[in-house]
């Protein structure tokens, strides 16, 4: 490996929404890499929930496709685990956010000590004692750090990444036997109210600083759901009082001046049919494209730097 060599960018499409009891997720990530297909000339790969599953939607089921999604999830960890050997930088689009336990651990294995910024107008925190709902995607952030859910990452015999190395962004959706799960983890919340309050920037350079502390770099995770749902309907489940668009893409532009302290991206819950007149999609499409222009940018070091 050369210090200034460029980085291969793949691409993996995570077409599921087996985590959430709305349809739709599944979708997202054929649309938005066919928008894409205009301009970008480089490597994917595309995973589809399997049309012959009966999806449960039953809402006293604390665990809703749980078999199905550990056997889609180990399919896509085994694929971007192969992929990191081959020194290509990952950017995932699900999907619902139930997807990221495999791009997330597929990075802490390739990586060992990483941090993670998950950006989310919900904390996804919860466990199978704790969720309302069933649906996994409440779930995948208490996996990744290791808090219960053992179920759900079997496939997984790296490290996880660990809560003092993690922070979520725009949470303002805790469910309330979920609190404590985050309370007691040691993970950094910082809420919508707080970017509101004190600006991107701010917030992102925090974020960075304890998701980036002795670590070799930082998975990002960001939910479409963070967006106020009056700009950005297309996803399952809507949260009030979300950020703007344009606060949407300051964090885009900060993650690509940043980049060479992102080891790999995901851009999740885009629901195409829950939009309106395709403004969520365009809003996704910016998101995903600034991405792979900050990846293609990203330079391969020798040495990481520590914060």
């Amino acid at each position: 490996m050369n210090y200034g060599d460029i980085m291969r960018t793949m691409i993996y499409g995570a077409g599921s929404d087996l985590g959430v009891h709305i349809d739709g997720a599944s979708l997202g990530p054929a649309q938005l890499m066919n928008d894409i297909s205009t301009f970008y000339k480089g490597e994917s790969k595309m995973f589809q929930q399997d049309p012959e599953i009966l999806k449960s939607r039953n809402i006293s089921d604390r665990r809703k496709n749980e078999y199905e999604i550990e056997k889609f999830n180990t399919e896509l960890y085994n694929s971007i685990l192969a992929g990191n050997k081959e020194e290509y930088f990952p950017i995932l689009i699900g999907g619902d956010h139930s997807v990221v336990i495999a791009s997330a651990l597929a990075s802490a294995k390739t990586n060992i000590d990483v941090g993670i910024i998950w950006i989310d107008a919900h904390s996804d925190y919860n466990t199978f004692e704790t969720t309302i709902t069933g649906n996994i995607h409440g779930l995948p952030l208490a996996a990744i750090n290791g808090f219960k859910c053992n179920e759900l990452r079997f496939f997984h015999d790296g490290k996880i990444i660990q809560p003092s190395r993690t922070v979520i962004v725009g949470a303002r959706a805790i469910d309330e036997g979920e609190k404590d799960n985050v309370k007691y983890s040691g993970v950094t919340v910082f809420t919508t109210q707080d970017i509101k309050e004190k600006g991107v920037e701010a917030i992102m350079d925090e974020a960075f600083k304890i998701a980036g502390y002795k670590t070799k770099g930082i998975h990002i995770s960001y939910d479409l759901d963070i967006i106020d749902p009056i700009v950005a309907p297309g996803v399952s489940v809507p949260e009030k009082d979300g950020i703007s668009e344009e606060e949407a893409m300051q964090i885009s532009e900060y993650l690509e001046k940043h980049i060479n302290d992102v080891l790999s991206m995901d851009l999740v819950e885009f629901n195409p049919l829950r939009d309106i007149d395709r403004k969520t999609e365009q809003i996704a499409l910016n998101i995903v494209t600034q991405m792979i222009h900050a990846a293609e940018k990203k330079k391969k070091w020798e040495e990481k730097k520590y914060y």
